[in-house]
C-alpha cells in the first residue's frame, strides 16, 4: 500500500519530519511511505496563481497516486504552521487531490499535550468542501515532550509509545480499505468485504500471543508450540514419516505449494530458492504473516474473490495462466480448496507450475501439434479470468 507523508513544517529541523521519517522506516512491511516536505511550496496567494507549478503539482501528483496520506502537524499558537494552512489552500484552489483521500493525522509538539488543539483544528479544515479528505476519525497519536522521545538514530524511546504507532498504522490501513469499499464500482462492494485479509480473528490452529508480521514467527510460534523437528516421527493417516523426511518430500514437488489457514494466515511453503528464482516469489520471514501483508493492497478484491470461490464450495480449484515468464513458459497458479472429514474449509493450497514442459513431453508422446494459433492448455473458463488482479471484475 503506497502512502505520502506530509511534513506539517517549513522548518528546517522538524520533530514531525523525524516522526514521519520513523513511520517509514520502522512500519516499510505494512506500507510504503515517502514523506514530502512543504518547504519550498509558497504563500498562497490567489492573485499570484502558482497552481501548475513545479512542487504544487509534485504534490498534487504525489498525493493523486497515493491510497492514503499522513499529514504530522506541529502546533502554532493553537493551531497548524502558517506553511501547512498554505499547502492546503493551494490543494483547495483550483486542484483537489485531497478530495475523497483517505488521511490519518499525527503529531509532535514540545508540549506535554502533543498538537492536539492543531490536529483538531486540522481535522476541521481538511472537512472544508473544498478539500474533502477522509479523515480517519480517534486513533489520535498525540507526542509531546517530542525533545526528548526520540533516540540518537531517530528512533522512539518508549515501547508503548511505537507499539500504539504501530496499532494506529495498522487501523489507518483497515481504514483505506473500508473507504475503497465504500467508493467502489457498484456490484464490487460486497466482494472486498468478504475476507479479512488481515486475519485479525482466531481459529483452533491459531498460534495467539505472537506478532503475525515478525520475521521470526516461525522460530517463535515453534517454541511457543513446542513443536517437533529433525527426526522425530510424525504419524500420518497414510504413513509414518520423519520431520525431515516431510521436508525433503515437500521441497521434492514439482511445484511450488503455499498454504494459508482459513484465518488467511500464510503458513507454508515448500520451495528453498531466493524469491527471484521462483515463478512465485515467497521470502521466509512471510510465513505466519496476514494475506493482506504478501500481497499487494490493488489485488485485494481478486485474492478475496478467490478465497470465497473456495470458502463457499463454488469452485473447489481455481486455474489462472500468468504469462510474464516469457514466451518459454506456461506458468499456471492453482487454487486449491483444503477440506477436513466433515468437508469443512480449513486452507487454501496454492501450487505454481510450469506446465510447458509437460505440454511438451504429451506432444512429443502423442505426435500431436497445438494449432490454430495455439490451444489453452489449462480451461478456457479459468484463462480469461485474472484471479489475482481483477477477477471481480466480471461481476
Amino acid at each position: 500500500m503506497k502512502l505520502v507523508g506530509i511534513v506539517g513544517s517549513n522548518a528546517e529541523f522538524s520533530y514531525n519530519r523525524i516522526l514521519l521519517n520513523f513511520i517509514a522506516k520502522n512500519f516499510k512491511k505494512l506500507v510504503d511511505v515517502e514523506v514530502l516536505d512543504i518547504k519550498d511550496v509558497p504563500m498562497f496567494n490567489q492573485s499570484d496563481d502558482q497552481t501548475n507549478s513545479e512542487v504544487i503539482q509534485n504534490l498534487n501528483n504525489k498525493i493523486m497516486q497515493a491510497d492514503g496520506v499522513i499529514i504530522a502537524t506541529p502546533e502554532y499558537n493553537h493551531s497548524i504552521p502558517s506553511a501547512l494552512q498554505s499547502v492546503l489552500e493551494w490543494l483547495s484552489f483550483k486542484i483537489h487531490p485531497l478530495d475523497e483521500k483517505p488521511v490519518m493525522i499525527v503529531g509532535a509538539s514540545y508540549d506535554v499535550q502533543g498538537s492536539s488543539r492543531s490536529q483538531l483544528h486540522l481535522r476541521q479544515i481538511l472537512d472544508a468542501p473544498g478539500v474533502n479528505a477522509i479523515v480517519m476519525p480517534g486513533n489520535e497519536f498525540l507526542l509531546g515532550e517530542v525533545y526528548d522521545a526520540f533516540d540518537e538514530d531517530e528512533n522512539l524511546k518508549d515501547a508503548q509509545t511505537a507499539q500504539f504507532l504501530e496499532t494506529c498504522i495498522k487501523k489507518f490501513i483497515r481504514f483505506i480499505n473500508v473507504v475503497k469499499v465504500i467508493h467502489a464500482p457498484e456490484g464490487m462492494q460486497d466482494v472486498s468485504d468478504t475476507e479479512d485479509l488481515y486475519a485479525t480473528g482466531a481459529i483452533d490452529t491459531t498460534v495467539e500471543g505472537i506478532d503475525m508480521s515478525a520475521d521470526d514467527w516461525l522460530e517463535q510460534a515453534a517454541d511457543a508450540t513446542q513443536a517437533v523437528e529433525g527426526n522425530t516421527y510424525v504419524k500420518l493417516n497414510r504413513g509414518l514419516l520423519t520431520v525431515n523426511q516431510l521436508n525433503h518430500f515437500l521441497n521434492s514437488m514439482p511445484a511450488e505449494l503455499t498454504y494459508a489457514d482459513s484465518n488467511n494466515q500464510f503458513l507454508f511453503y515448500n520451495h528453498t530458492m531466493e524469491k527471484e528464482d521462483m515463478l512465485a516469489g515467497r521470502r521466509p520471514e512471510q510465513v505466519g504473516s496476514p494475506l493482506a501483508e504478501c500481497h499487494p493492497e490493488r489485488v485485494f478484491s481478486g485474492v478475496s474473490w478467490v478465497i470465497q470461490q473456495l470458502r463457499t464450495g463454488k469452485q473447489d480449484v481455481v486455474r489462472t495462466q500468468v504469462p510474464t515468464h516469457g514466451p518459454d513458459k506456461f506458468v499456471v497458479h492453482s487454487y486449491q480448496a483444503v477440506r477436513d472429514d466433515e468437508d469443512n474449509y480449513i486452507g487454501i493450497n496454492e501450487y505454481v507450475q510450469d506446465i510447458q514442459p509437460i505440454i511438451d513431453w504429451y506432444l512429443e508422446q502423442t505426435g500431436q501439434q497445438l494449432t490454430g494459433g495455439g490451444v489453452d492448455a489449462v480451461s478456457g473458463a479459468t484463462s480469461k479470468v485474472d484471479t489475482v488482479a481483477g477477477a471481480t471484475v466480471k461481476s
